[in-house]
């Protein structure tokens, strides 16, 4: 199955891309857990190489309860940019909810050592309804 990007969010010059999917095979719905898979690709259209040092995510449960998450890198990563590249990873995202979302940022810095936030777009996080 070819994935879709289908969210986007473009702050100075830096793309960030995500493709989210409910995985039912990963969920224990009777249990009262749902999971998601997200696909993010980053892509530096600016002049300059940069780092990615950390992300902020605020993911909300269908309640309405925010978990914030912050770290270094991506994935254990802490992906060099050059001009023109792009960097993909893929992570999951567990929830007592059928539905919630996601956004947040990642910090970038240049390699003249300032530091800037690239937005990550928000999206919802959607289990389809199931046959009762």
């Amino acid at each position: 199955m070819k994935e879709l990007f289908q969210h986007t969010a473009i702050t100075d010059g830096v793309t960030v891309r995500v493709a989210v999917n409910f995985l039912p095979e990963q969920s224990r719905i009777e249990a009262g857990k749902w999971f998601w898979v997200y696909h993010i690709r980053i892509e530096n259209d600016t002049p300059h190489t940069m780092q990615l040092i950390s992300r902020h995510w605020r993911i909300t449960d269908g309640h309405g309860e925010v978990s914030v998450v912050d770290g270094e890198g991506v994935v254990g990563e802490q992906p060099v940019l050059r001009p023109g590249a792009s960097h993909d990873y893929v992570s999951g995202c567990p929830l007592s909810t059928p539905q919630g979302s996601m956004e947040g940022y990642y910090t970038f810095r240049r390699t003249d050592g300032t530091e800037f936030k690239a937005l990550i777009p928000f999206f919802p996080l959607a289990a389809p309804a199931t046959a009762g």
